[in-house]
């Protein structure tokens, strides 16, 4: 139906309610109200000019009725009280009989005519108008205003084939009651009986307010289910139209991590990097390119972008461009931190006032293979870039460094700790603030177990887990940039900072949440214990023992004691590296990664 066929349908039918309704409270509902019919036909005019004027005001004939909720029945009430106020003033002024209680009768009559006629709508197209399809139940955890604003959403868009048939909250008052006529059937420790109860097909999650601990709590309690469970949009998303209300998300690995996210101090941060240079080396990589993201909220004047691979550059450059438009300019930089002389150059063209250093080998097993190439990228580079720093005054250095550091078993861990080193042993004569950054395995970055296991998964499993003890440390990608950059606001010179990252996480049971979540069961995937790799530990430490500091410098970061090494053993390092053979250099490294005497630098020129 056309506007004004809808229009012309509804101002019609409003106008026979309005003299039917009049009709039949001066007439056979109030039989002993004495009236003269000349009062009668004014007093209906009256009202039904001043009913299409008030449902005009309050937009009654243009609301989509198939929609209707309490907005709408709203709108019909105010339409009618105003218009029966303006009806029964007309009589008292004019001289008419008044009479209330017919008036009062004529007002319940049009709220329930009126109303009627537009909800019936409704219920005529939900249940008849519209074909009939499969109805999959859904059991929301979650009764407050999020959980309700869901069950809203699903029972006025049956499109979406979702029917809510209850609600799980731990608030025991609302327990045994209904809200919006769905009943909140127990607590989330009772998940596992009412969904086979109703026998529902999808569980959401619907509490934004959640903490890492209870998610993990109840996601677990919904495992045992073996129903598809999912997470309502975060809240701030849904505001910004980024995402619909009905808009369901799976659980990540990331929801399961079991602590908060850590959270920027903006005003610090602001402090020391809105209207500066940046440069970031490894851009292109999973941390150095959310730097580069996050860097990019806080408003510098310029984003060095240095990597070595074109491809990763090219991306990050373009992504950043089109985010941040012409707001901050951003210069794509291809270049080797091996390469010295280009470094240099580098910083000698852009002089930047912060350096976030990610670039390095990370990958475990193939730097045991190849420990020369770790030495000469995750030592000579870091020193390369360093130096760099120093020579053309950069204000704040900091280096993306790893929990393999401590007292390292492998190469990487052992490059990473005596990279360590060259920036401590710089910070104690230049004006640039060094510091490192230690953080475990970062969820989904490049080379992570992650990953790994998702391509096992799709290929049909198995699933492959190194040893049913091991644990290690976990974070987000964005957690660990956030690191990075708060650690540049508390730099003073020389501090290696960690975060609290909670409790260690056995890899078998991220691989078996990992399992669930892509929606298979362990027996389907399986898995199997490949045993410990070349250089690898059954845990992983944050700080060593002589290294720790108690107290928090901010929420859940914690900031190491330097120490250093002896200078002429690193020289030895540095003169002797292309002489010594591939297991030879591999010894040295993990010896000097693992000695506590002080006194270290990392001379230039000995390279």
């Amino acid at each position: 139906m056309s506007y004004r066929r809808r229009l012309a349908f509804l101002a019609g039918l409003d106008s026979l309610i309005v003299i039917v309704a009049m009709y039949l409270s001066y007439g056979p509902l109030n039989p002993s109200i004495i009236f003269q019919f000349e009062s009668l036909v004014i007093s209906s005019a009256i009202l039904l000019i001043s009913h299409h004027i008030y449902a005009s005001f309050f937009h009654l004939y243009k609301k989509a009725w198939e929609y209707a909720s309490i907005g709408e029945l709203v709108a019909i009430v105010k339409a009618v009280t105003f218009s029966i106020v303006v009806t029964a003033c007309f009589q008292y002024f004019v001289g008419f009989d008044l009479y209330m209680r017919a008036l009062v009768t004529a007002w319940m009559l049009h709220v329930l005519c009126i109303g009627g006629t537009r909800f019936s709508w409704r219920v005529f197209r939900d249940h008849y108008v519209k074909p009939h399809r499969e109805m999959k139940k859904v059991l929301i955890v979650g009764a407050g205003k999020a959980g309700t604003l869901i069950v809203r959403q699903l029972l006025n868009n049956r499109d979406l084939g979702l029917k809510p048939v209850a609600f799980i909250d731990d608030d025991r008052k609302k327990v045994k009651l209904q809200i919006l006529g769905i009943p909140v059937a127990g607590t989330s420790k009772e998940i596992g009986g009412i969904a086979g109860k109703y026998q529902v097909d999808k569980i959401v999650i619907a509490i934004p307010s959640l903490n890492k601990t209870e998610m993990s709590r109840i996601f677990n309690e919904c495992l045992k289910t073996n129903v598809k469970t999912q997470i309502m949009p975060m809240m701030e998303d849904i505001m910004l139209g980024k995402v619909a209300v009905n808009q369901f998300r799976d659980v990540e690995v990331e929801d399961l991590l079991g602590r908060e996210p850590v959270e920027l101090d903006i005003e610090s941060i602001s402090g020391y990097v809105t209207g500066k240079t940046v440069l970031v080396t490894g851009a292109g990589g999973s941390i150095g390119s959310e730097i580069c993201r996050q860097i990019g909220r806080f408003s510098p004047q310029k984003i060095v972008l240095v990597g070595h691979g074109e491809n990763s550059i090219y991306l990050i450059d373009m992504e950043l461009r089109n985010t941040f438009q012409s707001s901050i300019e951003i210069i794509p930089v291809i270049g080797d931190i091996q390469d010295r002389a280009r470094m240099f150059e580098v910083m000698e063209e852009h002089k930047p006032d912060v350096v976030y250093h990610a670039a390095a080998h990370k990958h475990v097993p193939l730097m045991e293979y190849n420990p020369r190439e770790s030495v000469k990228n995750n030592v000579f580079g870091t020193k390369n870039v360093a130096e760099a720093a120093d020579t053309f005054g950069v204000d704040t250095f900091v280096l993306v460094s790893s929990d393999k550091a401590v007292n390292p078993t492998n190469v990487m861990g052992a490059t990473k700790r005596i990279a360590e080193m060259v920036i401590q042993q710089l910070s104690k004569a230049s004006k640039t603030k060094f510091v490192a950054v230690r953080f475990g395995n970062v969820l989904g970055s490049r080379g992570s177990v992650i990953p790994l296991f998702k391509k096992q998964i799709l290929a049909g499993g198995p699933v492959t887990v190194t040893h049913p003890e091991m644990t290690r440390y976990f974070m987000t990608i964005p957690e660990a940039s956030r690191l990075v950059i708060q650690a540049g606001s508390l730099a003073r010179g020389g501090e290696i900072f960690v975060l609290d990252m909670g409790e260690p996480v056995k890899i078998v049971d991220l691989a078996k949440n990992l399992i669930t979540l892509s929606g298979y069961t362990e027996e389907e995937i399986g898995i199997q214990y490949s045993g410990i790799r070349p250089g690898e530990k059954m845990y992983e430490e944050l700080l060593g023992q002589d290294e720790v500091f108690p107290e928090e410098v901010f929420p859940k970061i914690f900031i190491g004691k330097a120490r250093f090494e002896q200078e002429d053993e690193v020289r030895y390092l540095l003169n002797q590296f292309e002489s010594l053979k591939e297991i030879e250099l591999k010894e040295y490294v993990l010896d000097l990664a693992n000695r506590r005497e002080n006194g270290v630098y990392l001379m230039a020129g000995n390279q």
